[in-house]
């Protein structure tokens, strides 16, 4: 999470993918439209304490492939980022501290 971001703008890619996994463990980076974010929070996020960051991205500044995916039992597809995300890409970083952030 932050210390990724970190090491991201240390190295000029990010490769986390979701809690304790990467990029090479899962094979795509997960990622959230606006609306996924206070659902993602709740369910996956919510004891993580002072350490999230929402990254906004803009996809025309990806140097890889990205697509939204459907995900069973979820009504709207999700974003997921299929190779290291530049960090030129990512137009903002913030604190994120749930949905009330969002």
């Amino acid at each position: 999470m932050a210390g990724a971001w970190r090491e991201a703008l240390r190295t000029g890619t990010y490769t986390a993918s979701t809690l304790g996994l990467d990029l090479a463990d899962v094979g795509f980076i997960h990622c959230a439209q606006a609306q996924q974010l206070a659902g993602v929070h709740e369910r996956f996020y919510a004891d993580v304490a002072d350490q999230l960051l929402l990254l906004e991205i803009d996809t025309d500044r990806l140097t890889v492939p990205w697509r939204l995916d459907d995900v069973p039992g979820q009504p709207d597809p999700f974003p997921h980022v299929y190779g290291p995300l530049d960090v030129a890409a990512v137009v903002s970083a913030e604190p994120f501290r749930g949905s009330a952030s969002s």
